[in-house]
């Protein structure tokens, strides 16, 4: 973003003429009809909100953008106006698309974070700042465990700053052909490692099933274009049985006063990708497609329609998924079943409530998008099935950017298990998770005290896969500590930062052992007794003045020989004499 060409005498950082028109565009009295498609679509979803405030919210980005013009060689201002509509179209609060139409001006102008808090209050400057610690890390030159720590503090501070750059992320991934070839394959990467499994996470599928299609174009080029071909050649084939087993199903839904609505519902290019492995031979309207049933009334008629499916058409057991009752770690709740018409025909069905419809498709933003700002910053930041957010967090701090990366990923892994305690506590985990990985997602103190688990009640080694339903029971007492080994077993994050800690704690603690013996060995010498100095008092005067907190942290200095054994010992020698 260019910097204005003069500097003003009067605050040494923008000529008057600019902070003038600032000033007019803040006042809410410059009138720019390209803001109104906006502002028509907020008030679809939000009669009551402030329209003003919208207004005034895109005259300043216009002003702070003046000038500035992006690769494609469009003005830079239809970029943030363009994310703040991607938001306004699924129903996000007006600081929410404030902070989207905001969200690049405080990083290169004279306008920072304190102007816009003062102008715009101080919710919508957080988001801004969020959003733009964000940015630097994910093109610059941080690690990508870096990347991930600042990301979930992002989310934990207010998750609507992720779905800004969601939005700002699709936006540049919709445009990434004017970037160079080098770049688009980084964005492209970057998108797929840290935003998509956020996105998941989040259960905000409209925007992730876009940035996977974009990704895949960007990243595998060539099947993307083979996938492409042969969806539009399915496109083109006959549609009739299709529609006629809609309509029976519809029927058949009928029968048993079911009231739903039954569409069929192309699946994205990407999905259409990986559910097949990449052979696109044979691909069909049926192949391409999943029917959704949306039942119009009660939870239960979910389950209604579930028993006169499967009535009507043989279920393929294994392919049952029951996530109402066993709801996914993202909000997601749904049924789905998998049937065999007569000939062998099968087909894929997903029955949901019209709500949970809503929440599958938009996940977190459904339950922000009618509150108001204030509340749907409560909603999204204390939600009881945002606790894997909350695990992340407690955690993050105490890992490496390696570990961090690594249980990040792992915890955010689309394929995930459901595993209960003897009580009937839902414990959500990556497929391959063993018993550590359980105790340390229940409880980081079940898992530093972990002598063993049954498991469907019969006793397993600790390192044992679990599988999906599995009810664990974890042992617990004093225990000898981890084993180095148990770090090439464990899935989670919060399983490998709590065995890397105890390690750590071992290691020390050894380390501490023979520093102090080297040290009560050279003192002995000298006809000084160790015990006596400690019990004095002495010894911890010393490492106090040598720079270390506890004596434990001065002895393991002494054996890694950070500090000298012979320093040390005459440290004490002469405080002792005194």
């Amino acid at each position: 973003m260019a910097k204005p060409e003069t500097a003003d005498p009067a605050d040494g950082s923008a000529p008057r003429v600019w902070w003038q028109r600032l000033n007019a565009a803040n006042s809410g009295k410059v009138a720019l009809p390209e803001a109104e498609p906006l502002v028509r679509e907020h008030l679809r979803w939000h009669r009551s909100a402030d329209a003003a405030l919208l207004r005034r919210a895109y005259a300043v980005a216009h002003h702070l953008h003046d000038g500035q013009m992006r690769k494609s060689g469009e003005p830079y201002i239809t970029h943030p106006l363009a994310v703040a509509m991607i938001l306004a179209e699924v129903g996000m609060d007006t600081a929410t698309l404030v902070a989207a139409l905001l969200h690049d001006t405080v990083e290169d102008t004279p306008f920072g974070i304190g102007h816009l808090a003062a102008d715009f209050g101080e919710e919508v400057a957080v988001m801004v700042d969020g959003v733009t610690k964000l940015d630097k890390s994910m093109y610059g030159d941080a690690a990508a465990g870096e990347t991930f720590r600042k990301m979930v503090l992002a989310a934990a501070a207010d998750l609507r700053v992720l779905l800004i750059k969601l939005a700002d992320r699709i936006h540049n991934m919709r445009t990434l052909r004017f970037q160079p070839p080098h770049k688009r394959r980084k964005i492209a990467q970057s998108t797929r490692d840290q935003l998509i499994p956020f996105a998941e996470r989040l259960g905000v599928y409209h925007f992730m099933r876009e940035l996977e299609d974009l990704c895949f174009e960007y990243l595998e080029t060539e099947a993307y274009e083979r996938t492409l071909a042969a969806r539009d050649a399915a496109r083109r084939l006959d549609y009739a049985e299709l529609n006629e087993t809609v309509e029976e199903l519809r029927s058949v839904l009928a029968g048993f006063r079911v009231k739903a609505d039954v569409v069929v519902r192309e699946r994205h290019l990407y999905s259409i990708h990986t559910s097949r492995h990449g052979d696109m031979a044979g691909l069909d309207p049926f192949t391409i497609s999943r029917i959704s049933v949306v039942v119009r009334r009660a939870e239960r008629d979910c389950y209604i329609a579930l028993g006169a499916i499967h009535g009507r058409w043989r279920p393929i057991p294994a392919r049952f998924k029951d996530f109402i009752a066993v709801p996914k770690y993202n909000l997601y709740r749904a049924l789905h079943t998998v049937v065999i018409k007569p000939g062998g025909r099968m087909f894929d069905i997903l029955i949901r409530s019209a709500e949970q419809f809503r929440v599958s498709e938009y996940g977190l933003i459904a339950h922000v998008a009618d509150a108001t700002s204030k509340d749907g910053r409560r909603a999204v930041t204390h939600r009881p099935d945002l606790e894997w957010l909350q695990r992340l967090l407690a955690w993050q701090g105490q890992a490496d950017a390696e570990d961090l990366l690594a249980g990040v990923r792992s915890d955010l892994a689309p394929d995930g298990m459901v595993t209960f305690t003897r009580e009937g506590v839902l414990v959500s985990l990556p497929k391959g998770s063993t018993p550590l990985d359980f105790a340390y997602n229940l409880d980081p103190d079940c898992g530093d005290n972990y002598m063993g688990a049954m498991v469907d009640g019969k006793l397993v080694s600790a390192t044992s896969p679990l599988r999906d339903g599995s009810i664990v029971e974890i042992l617990t007492g004093s225990s000898s500590g981890p084993d180095e080994e148990w770090l090439n077993v464990v899935k989670t994050g919060p399983a490998r930062v709590g065995i890397s800690r105890q390690l750590s704690r071992r290691r020390f603690e050894k380390s501490a052992a023979r520093g102090r013996h080297l040290l009560a060995d050279d003192l002995r010498r000298l006809g000084v007794d160790l015990t006596e100095i400690e019990a004095s008092g002495t010894a911890t005067s010393v490492a106090r003045k040598l720079g270390y907190a506890e004596l434990d942290s001065l002895y393991a200095a002494a054996d890694s020989e950070d500090v000298g054994v012979a320093e040390i010992v005459e440290a004490m020698t002469r405080r002792a004499a005194r």
